[in-house]
């Protein structure tokens, strides 16, 4: 009896174990195959990171070698205007191709001061929009009037200039000698032109044209700060101006400049809208309600009637000329923006 249950005890031990064998063995199998799934997927990553990691750098450098070339093809072409001129080019207000006398003077001070004044005129208007779309307007309002705003932005420049043209200069013929009357003793109102094409027209249609630009990503900033700031601000007794002026503004300034110097690239660059209504005149004069011109326009409107081979690399000096203007600008803006942020960052702590 003690055998037989010996031997039946022997061979139920021997079954338990030969089943947490297969068990065990089923486990280690289970585990090997995930791991090689795991070591295969993280190939897979790899390559995949590898990838994007490489088209990421391809696109970056071919920005930076379409910039290159067109720095290049700018100074290539313009060396004749260069040699001749000489950075004396840059001040002198002459510009007379038919006597190979070419000054761009008068072209840089009217795109300065054409997108100097919609700036002005364009920055308070669209931080205003933004504010009223993102924390003001009623829900339906804004599902309007924002789409709106951001279709101007998809206008053609030559719709515009048809607009200014047709609208605005009438318009601004009629309104001049008010401005004149009440504000005649800065010069950049000065006596009204006849026609009401002028560089504060030119103006007036460039702060149109930014202004959705400027509006719409001042929206889109002001819908990113943070709903626990502003609550947490209203819930101390903070007013919604308070709220406005020291939590949504200095949190969003330097998305808002980089928006604004983004405006400004678009109005330094504009031509076409602005030769229908600038004049076209290579004058300097200091009362903005005298016709004028811009290196833009005057580069669309002569570029493919050039007298002579030194006319058209003046205008692609003009044009070098606009390329670092702009450079130049953003750069500035980067840089104010970037210590207008540490100042804050120094203030909060």
């Amino acid at each position: 009896m003690n055998g037989a249950q010996s031997r039946n005890a022997a061979t139920a031990f021997s079954i338990r174990l030969r089943a947490v064998s297969a068990r065990a063995r089923f486990t280690l199998g289970q585990r090997g195959s995930r791991a090689r799934v795991g070591t295969r997927a993280r190939s897979a990553g790899k390559v995949g990171d590898r990838i994007l990691f490489g088209l990421c750098a391809l696109a970056g450098l071919l920005v930076v070698a379409t910039l290159v070339d067109v720095v290049y093809q700018l100074v290539n072409n313009a060396m004749p205007a260069i040699d001749r001129f000489g950075l004396g080019f840059l001040w002198h207000t002459r510009w007379a191709p038919n006597f190979s006398v070419e000054g761009a003077g008068a072209l840089i001070y009217g795109t300065v001061v054409s997108s100097i004044i919609a700036i002005v005129l364009a920055t308070p208007l669209g931080i205003a929009i933004g504010l009223y779309l993102s924390m003001m307007a009623p829900r339906r309002v804004r599902a309007v009037v924002g789409p709106l705003v951001e279709m101007l932005a998809a206008v053609p420049s030559i719709i515009y200039g048809f607009w200014g043209l047709v609208v605005l200069v009438p318009f601004i013929y009629h309104l001049e000698p008010g401005l004149h009357s009440a504000l005649g003793f800065i010069p950049l109102f000065g006596p009204a032109s006849t026609t009401g094409i002028s560089l504060f027209t030119a103006g007036i249609v460039l702060t149109v044209m930014i202004l959705p630009i400027i509006s719409a990503l001042s929206r889109d900033l002001f819908l990113t700060v943070p709903a626990e700031l502003k609550d947490g601000a209203e819930a101390l007794g903070a007013t919604r101006w308070e709220v406005i002026r020291g939590i949504v503004l200095p949190s969003t300034a330097s998305g808002v400049g980089a928006a604004v110097v983004l405006g400004l690239g678009r109005a330094l660059g504009e031509a076409i809208a602005v030769s229908f209504v600038i004049g076209d005149v290579t004058q300097i004069h200091a009362s903005g309600f005298e016709p004028a011109s811009s290196v833009a326009a005057e580069i669309a409107a002569q570029f493919e009637s050039a007298v002579n081979p030194l006319h058209t690399a003046a205008m692609f000096y003009a044009g070098l000329v606009l390329v670092v203007i702009s450079l130049l600008t953003s750069l500035a803006a980067r840089t104010i923006a970037g210590r207008f942020d540490v100042g804050m960052l120094t203030r909060a702590s």
